[in-house]
This record gives structure tokens, C-alpha cells and sequence, in this order.
């Protein structure tokens, strides 16, 4: 065997192996790398795949905060957008919400996320951060001992073990961490029973607004990512493949459902992406299993009613990478200890308020008894009266909107 074929084989090794290049994993890194510690980041993606991946683009106040603390922040204030108000169409007529001047006057910065993972990833590279692209991780073993190890396949195909003192599984639902987990570990799952259609339009924003539309042939949703790109939603049935539809139906769709003829057209382009998606839920019960953690989609996954992701997977690094310092460094295991309950307080939160704003925008699943049933109606409609009219229903829609 040469030297080369050895070391692709030699089993490498780090005090951190962080699997995923995400927003958890990124932010994990850097605050990891910048303590001191020896890390690594495993991402099974190619470096333009991570870089150009299309995911949301709302962060909360405290999102920027943390990116602001480290350090991090500097693109999103240079290209991302302050936005604070929210547009609700219904079959009696509009009305706006200025939430970022309710609540503690909070706003989100609309930055979409490939542009952000762009930012951090650089920023990880030229401190001198490690990754390995093109890296699968295939399972954690021994995390329950004093030195786990993840079995993964290198781009060449090679089984290339990695052993670590903590592995964080930052690698999504369906990533080696979680497939890792032992059978006591506890998952909640439900399915609001609702399938969204995401758009991505070569097209400016067409109001100034977060737009829900909310109509009986389904939710349809607007969301502007840049000035020249607007993320669209419609609510789709599931089953039904994206590319159904041509363009001209999904257009004409999106003017039925936003009520275009009464409050104004849409700017019409091409759609650069179509993405089908179930919008469901699940939390994994604790996070932390001996020497692995859970952060991220790996620890929790809500549906996207109230873009609360990212904002919660980065929160969720900066606890983990803290917890992890102290432990290395000064011997001190009790953020390590308390980890899962602090994370699951925000995640079963953030849970709460989705579910709630799901129920709001959306007309009874097919499971229930008829969809758009009277009763499930009327509910909606008392919802929307209540968000219309009260300044202390207002004011909770506010804090819990931008808060994680």
C-alpha cells in the first residue's frame, strides 16, 4: 500500500466531529475553532451544493445578535433587509400588521440562507477552519463510551473512520446522527396534513409585505428573498407531482388565491425552483445521548409557517459550542448536563407558535371530516376577527413571530 492510499485509510481524528455544513454546523465550527478547540466538519454535499442550496430567509433579532456577537454578521447588514410587516388577505378584505413596531419593536433581516452558509463557511475557512466536502457520514458508534467514532465514506468511496470526545450531529433528519440514536430515545412526530408547493420566481417582490392569502381552494403564501427574487407558496395537493402544473396555471393560482384582481397584480417570471414539501413536525427527546448532540433539523424539524429553523438551529450552536468550551477547557460539564432541556424549551416554543399559525392559514386536512369544514371556518375566521382587532392578540403575534 503507498503512503497516499494509507492516509486516505488512517483514522483521522478530532476533539469535535461536526457532521453537517449547515447554519448549526458552520456556527458550531467557528465559535469551536475560535476557543481553540480542535474540530472538524464532515458535509456529505459538495462545497457549490452547501454554498448554493435555497432554504429560508428570515432571522430573528436574536439570530442577529448571536451572528453580531461573534463577529459574523457583517453580509447580512450589508445586503440583508429589515422587514416588519406582515399582509393577511382573506375573503373580507386585507389587513396589515406592523409587527416590528408591536412587541419589543423587533424586526427580521430578510438574508437568504445560501447567502449566509456562504458567509459563515467562508468565514470558517480563513480562520483556518477544517471540512471535509464530499464526506458521508455513515453512523455514530460508541457514543455512550469516552471516544465515539463516525464511520464515514470518503469521495473516493474509501471507509474513512473519524474519532472524536464529542460528536454534534448537526446533519438533519435523515442523517447518520439521528440514525444513530438509541432506542430510548423519543420521537415526537405529527403531520398537520398539509403539502405546500414552494416557488422561487426570477421576479421582484410584488408587495412590500409578508403576504398570506388565506381562500378556500388553499393557502398561498409571498415572501421576497431580494430585490429581484420572491419566493412564492401554494398549498398543493399531496401526491401531486411539482411539475404538474406549467407556469401559466401556477401563476393564474397565485392571482386567484392573493385576490390580485382585488388588491393588485402580481409581478409574473420564470420560476427558478420548484420544491415540494409535507409540512410536519418532530422533536428528538433528549439531545444529548452520552457524546452526541443534537442540533439543528437533526434535534427538531417544523414545519415552515413561521421560519423558525435557522433561527432556532443557530441559537442551538451557540449553546452547544459554549456547553462544549467549557467542558475542554476548564473541566466544567454542567452546560454539557443541561444542554437538551435548555434547547427543548425554545424548540417545544417555536412548536407551539407554528402549529398555531399552520392552523390559521390552512383549511382543514382531508383527514378531518371535510375539508374547510363550517366549524374549522369559523374558527379560522374568529382567529383572523381576534388578530384584526386585538392589540393584545397583536402583541402576542409579535413577540412570538420574531422570537426563537
Amino acid at each position: 500500500m503507498t503512503e497516499s492510499q494509507n492516509s486516505r485509510t488512517s483514522r483521522e481524528s478530532a476533539d469535535v466531529v461536526v457532521l453537517g455544513a449547515g447554519p448549526a454546523g458552520l456556527v458550531l465550527g467557528i465559535l469551536l475553532h475560535a476557543a481553540g478547540i480542535d474540530c472538524v466538519i464532515l458535509e456529505r454535499a459538495s462545497r457549490t451544493h452547501v454554498q448554493t442550496r435555497a432554504r429560508a430567509g428570515f432571522l430573528a433579532p436574536n439570530t442577529v445578535r448571536i451572528l453580531d456577537r461573534h463577529g459574523l454578521a457583517d453580509g447580512l447588514h450589508r445586503h440583508g433587509r429589515r422587514h416588519g410587516t406582515c399582509e393577511f388577505r382573506t375573503e373580507e378584505g386585507r389587513f396589515r400588521l406592523d409587527y416590528g413596531a408591536l412587541g419589543q419593536g423587533a424586526q427580521h433581516h430578510v438574508y437568504p440562507q445560501q447567502n449566509l452558509v456562504t458567509d459563515l463557511l467562508t468565514h470558517y475557512l480563513d480562520i483556518g477552519g477544517r471540512i471535509r466536502f464530499d464526506t458521508e457520514a455513515l453512523a455514530v458508534r460508541d457514543a455512550d463510551g469516552t471516544r465515539p467514532s463516525v464511520t464515514t465514506r470518503a469521495p473516493d468511496g474509501r471507509p474513512t473512520p473519524w474519532t472524536a470526545r464529542y460528536v454534534a450531529g448537526c446533519d438533519g433528519r435523515h442523517g447518520a446522527a439521528r440514525r444513530s440514536l438509541p432506542p430510548d430515545a423519543v420521537r415526537h412526530h405529527h403531520d398537520h396534513g398539509v403539502t405546500w408547493l414552494g416557488l422561487l420566481a426570477e421576479t421582484p417582490p410584488s408587495l412590500d409585505a409578508v403576504g398570506y392569502a388565506i381562500h378556500d381552494r388553499g393557502f398561498a403564501g409571498h415572501m421576497a428573498r431580494t430585490p429581484e427574487v420572491t419566493r412564492y407558496y401554494l398549498q398543493w395537493q399531496r401526491g401531486v407531482p411539482a411539475d404538474a402544473w406549467p407556469e401559466q396555471r401556477i401563476w393564474d393560482e397565485l392571482d386567484v388565491r392573493m385576490r390580485a384582481a382585488d388588491h393588485g397584480p402580481l409581478h409574473r417570471g420564470a420560476f427558478l425552483e420548484r420544491g415540494m414539501f409535507d409540512l410536519t413536525c418532530d422533536v428528538i427527546e433528549p439531545l444529548r445521548h452520552g457524546s452526541l448532540f443534537l442540533a439543528g433539523d437533526a434535534a427538531s424539524l417544523l414545519a415552515p409557517a413561521a421560519a423558525k429553523g435557522a433561527n432556532l438551529a443557530v441559537l442551538e450552536a451557540e449553546i452547544l459550542a459554549g456547553a462544549l468550551i467549557d467542558a475542554m477547557t476548564l473541566g466544567d460539564e454542567g452546560g454539557l448536563d443541561g444542554y437538551s432541556d435548555q434547547c427543548l424549551a425554545y424548540i417545544w416554543r417555536a412548536q407551539e407558535f407554528t402549529g398555531w399559525m399552520t392552523r390559521l392559514l390552512h383549511a382543514a386536512p382531508d383527514r378531518d371530516e371535510g375539508a374547510g369544514s363550517s366549524f374549522h371556518a369559523a374558527l379560522r375566521r374568529s382567529r383572523l376577527t381576534s388578530l384584526r382587532a386585538s392589540r393584545i392578540h397583536q402583541e402576542w403575534f409579535a413577540e412570538n413571530y420574531v422570537g426563537v
